[in-house]
């Protein structure tokens, strides 16, 4: 996993949001996009300035079955 800033960031990534996140607080989820070889992800409250998480795809590989435990 590598933490990025935005001037490290490929620009032109289109960013989704998960299916659960349509609670009253629509902003606040986590926003992912795909490139080739790395999956970004980032905090849908601070999307302009935010910080934002690369992984590589066997670490996105380990991490997703562990996301829905909670």
């Amino acid at each position: 996993m590598i933490r990025e800033h935005l001037a490290g960031a490929p620009a032109g990534l289109a960013w989704f949001k998960s299916s659960y996140s349509d609670g009253t607080e629509g902003d606040s989820c986590v926003e992912i996009a795909v490139a080739l070889g790395t999956v970004h992800v980032r905090d849908s409250k601070n999307v302009e300035t935010g910080p934002r998480l690369r992984f590589g795809p066997a670490a996105w590989a380990v991490f997703v079955p562990h996301s829905t435990e909670y």
